[in-house]
């Protein structure tokens, strides 16, 4: 694993950079792998799959499929590359990545930059190839010149149908302009309409055997309006084929108290600042649908306490990335350990157990 003196060095460089060395360093074997048992207690059946445990790598840590194996190798029960738009494009001027070190946060304004889809979809066809069985996830984008959103994502679904296990529809970045747009009823409709045909396609295909879950990624910034009008929805599209949400992505709020002054740059803001919105969002959206479809719960995760709070909320499986930047990969070993031993201790049999005992 990267030493606590590794990490320190590597806060020395710009945001970016630093991911970047990290990054390479993973896919080179140099984190290793992680140690430990596998919890019975924490294994969940979710997305066709049975998990190891809840505990996932959200979308943006390796976000062209760079180290999709090494990433499994770390021990999250699953994990999710992209966000990957159809043709390659640079995304936003640098720097766009911005630690927020005093409140445990980062703030990014990436903009989907994204090598493209033949080039991801290519890397994970060769980690499919060699026998990689990680539950892996793509995370969706469009191109920013794109006049068509919906042919965007159903030719994400297209392209990584045969090799992901599931797929999420991003339309709440606020790094690109309209996107969260399509969180409204009627555009979220028709998008969904198109996602959900492009998947039955894929599952039609004879050399399909399990076709991927399909997500939806919405924002935290949803009001009590907006939330009941994508609930309703997307639990109008259960029984077609999705099968539930991502709540949440990154903020465009600027939560009172925050101590760095990185926190006036642009962009989403994401990891501890993001916990308590998160959490309450999540919370709203598991009210409403009452256990009818999977929701995945993001949002300011950095230790098994809150990964407990989010399943708690209504999750029945959590997301972190943000905390990885100040913990290092070891982080998603503890996280497991710690939520291994507070379901052990609430005498659960099962995770399972604790989905929504807040509500």
């Amino acid at each position: 694993m990267l030493e606590q003196a590794g990490l320190k060095t590597l806060r020395l460089l710009d945001p970016e950079r630093a991911h970047g060395f990290a990054l390479k360093a993973l896919a080179m074997g140099l984190a290793g792998r992680a140690s430990g048992p596998d919890y019975p207690i924490l294994a969940t059946e979710a997305l066709g799959r049975t998990l190891r445990s809840p505990i996932g790598i959200a979308p943006g840590f390796d976000k062209h499929c760079e180290a999709v194996a090494q990433t499994w190798a770390l021990g999250p029960g699953f994990t999710e590359i992209g966000g990957v738009a159809p043709k390659p494009q640079p995304g936003n001027p640098k720097p766009r990545l911005f630690r927020l070190t005093a409140d445990q946060g980062v703030i990014n304004r990436f903009g989907f930059n994204s090598q493209g889809h033949a080039v991801v979809a290519e890397r994970l066809r060769q980690y499919r190839h060699r026998g990689g069985d990680g539950v892996i996830g793509v995370n969706l984008a469009i191109n920013k010149d794109t006049p068509d959103p919906a042919e965007d994502y159903a030719l994400g679904i297209a392209a990584f149908g045969h090799f992901a296990d599931f797929l999420t529809v991003n339309v709440s970045s606020p790094n690109t302009k309209g996107l969260r747009d399509l969180q409204g009823e009627e555009a979220l409709a028709n998008l969904l309409a198109r996602a959900v045909a492009a998947r039955d396609a894929i599952a039609a295909a004879p050399e399909v055997t399990r076709p991927p879950a399909l997500l939806v990624k919405v924002a935290p910034d949803l009001d009590e309006a907006g939330i009941a009008a994508v609930a309703d929805v997307v639990l109008s599209f259960k029984d077609k084929g999705l099968a539930g949400l991502v709540i949440s992505n990154t903020t465009i709020a600027r939560p009172p108290g925050l101590k760095s002054a990185e926190a006036a740059e642009a962009g989403g803001l994401s990891g501890q600042p993001l916990f308590e919105p998160s959490t309450a969002v999540l919370k709203a959206f598991a009210i409403r649908m009452q256990g009818r479809m999977l929701l995945v719960g993001a949002g300011g995760v950095s230790n098994g306490a809150q990964a407990y709070a989010k399943i708690k909320a209504g999750a029945t499986l959590v997301q972190l990335y943000s905390a990885l930047v100040y913990g290092g990969p070891s982080l998603i070993r503890q996280i497991t350990d710690e939520l291994a031993t507070l379901a052990a201790k609430d005498g659960l049999t099962s995770i399972s157990e604790a989905i929504g005992q807040d509500l």
